[in-house]
């Protein structure tokens, strides 16, 4: 039992919670529990036991708890098991009260059984929201889009416009921005709560909104709408169906949830993983994730091997090549992932446009030749004082220009090509692109040598 010192602040206070919960202290815990802030209450309650977390829905209602599991950070997976511990009426109640979108992305990780058990329990209302917004693709403006926002018609006052916002805003996400639609509720406009605050009580809205609007479409992937609100440092966005109606927003929040989920994906695409991989995994489970690319990758390894034998003759008249292989490969390797990690991240990012592709392919190139040249001339200096063989160091020292020029070439080129055909460049992973580099350096390593020869043996 560690020292009450060598415990955290945090430690501490979950255990006199969990005291509280315990003994039926119900005025205490609430009291205390109710005054952290919501994500301070979501990691308590994934601290819990099953026991204790049942203990918990008896002391608060669905709506407290719907306040803490916005902001609950567990695996996708584990959604299933937690509502399977709790009372289906208690939990319906409580996804229901829950912001939409937070409840979609929940109920999108349940069985069809399940979601629609929930459903059936919950308030009408909050069951027919979010059904529409089940209907969306999960990756989509629409399935990542909230219908709690707030809305205002042109023909309002400014009065008006206030009156009205003071009802609706309790039960909306946000009310940073304020989005105007006419009588067809088609978006019309989009004005800041600040400029509503400082405007002429007897203005229309009308007549003071902004026009200019920046939206996207229900179908615009998550990606590219991530790439707007930081373009343009939103902190909302509408969202619009094929007709022009306002079916939505999307917030700041729930943006940085895609980011983190688009860069998680594209590291474990990046290093040859799947993206379902958890660290709670079994060796097995694992495994059979890792397997698919590292199968695909000892195929592609064995063209390696094959070289080096149909190269056997050269290394055996030669036996000191063989020692700058792994060098030359390597090295081959390295610049080729560090290009192909410089073109995913422009490509996620928005860096990378139409026009900018072949200055990043000319950079890349460029950038690899000076490196290449630069660790070819220190390689050869290496060589000429240790083994004294000139014709050599000039071979491994050619090899490596050569070679590293390719591969920071392939390591551009690779992802732009699968992003033109709608593939996603993060598939083309480090180790894909490190392997056929491989190959390819030692081709070229072992061109040189055959060039070279008569002077190696001389």
């Amino acid at each position: 039992m560690p020292d009450i010192e060598e415990r955290t602040e945090v430690e501490i206070e979950h255990e006199a919670l969990l005291t509280q919960l315990r003994e039926n202290d119900i005025d205490g815990f609430r009291e205390d529990f109710l005054a952290l802030h919501t994500y301070e209450q979501s990691e308590f309650y994934v601290s819990l036991s099953e026991a204790d977390k049942d203990l918990l829905y008896h002391v608060l209602s669905p709506e407290e708890a719907s306040l803490f599991f916005d902001n609950l950070e567990i695996d996708e997976e584990d959604y299933d098991e937690l509502f399977d511990q709790m009372d289906s009426r208690y939990a319906a109640e409580m996804i229901g009260k829950m912001q939409y979108d937070n409840s979609v992305d929940i109920l999108n990780q349940l069985p069809k059984a399940k979601v629609t058990t929930f459903l059936a329990l919950m308030d009408k209302q909050d069951a027919k929201e979010i059904r529409g917004l089940l209907n969306y693709e999960e990756d989509t403006a629409g399935g990542i889009m909230t219908t709690e926002f707030v809305s205002l018609t042109s023909l309002m006052t400014v009065r008006e416009a206030m009156r009205h916002l003071k009802e609706v805003a309790p039960t909306s996400e946000t009310i940073y921005y304020v989005f105007i639609v006419d009588e067809e509720r088609k978006l019309a406009g989009i004005m800041s709560l600040r400029e509503l605050i400082i405007a002429d009580d007897d203005e229309y809205i009308g007549d003071i909104m902004n026009e200019r609007v920046v939206s996207v479409l229900v179908s615009d992937d998550q990606e590219e709408v991530a790439q707007i609100m930081r373009d343009y440092d939103f902190l909302a966005l509408p969202v619009l169906d094929y007709q022009d109606h306002l079916v939505g927003i999307i917030t700041a929040d729930d943006i940085m949830d895609v980011i983190d989920e688009e860069a998680g994906e594209d590291y474990s695409r990046l290093a040859g993983m799947s993206d379902t991989e958890k660290t709670t995994d079994t060796a097995l489970e694992t495994a059979k994730k890792r397997l698919p690319w590292l199968i695909g990758l000892t195929f592609m390894g064995m063209i390696t091997a094959a070289m080096l034998s149909v190269f056997e003759d050269t290394l055996a008249q030669v036996v000191l090549l063989s020692a700058f292989i792994p060098l030359i490969s390597g090295m081959a390797g390295n610049t080729g992932t560090q290009s192909l990690a410089v073109a995913v991240r422009g490509i996620s990012t928005g860096e990378i446009k139409e026009s900018s592709k072949m200055k990043l392919a000319g950079r890349e190139i460029g950038s690899g030749f000076l490196t290449g040249l630069a660790c070819g001339i220190t390689i050869f200096v290496v060589i000429l004082m240790m083994y004294q063989e000139p014709i050599l160091g000039i071979i491994v020292c050619l090899s490596l220009v050569a070679s590293m020029t390719v591969a920071t070439l392939i390591g551009t080129i690779v992802p732009l090509l699968m992003d033109k055909v709608g593939i996603d460049p993060a598939i083309a992973s480090g180790p894909f692109i490190t392997t056929a580099n491989d190959i390819i350096s030692l081709l070229i390593y072992f061109a040189l040598a055959n060039m070279f020869m008569a002077s190696l043996l001389a």
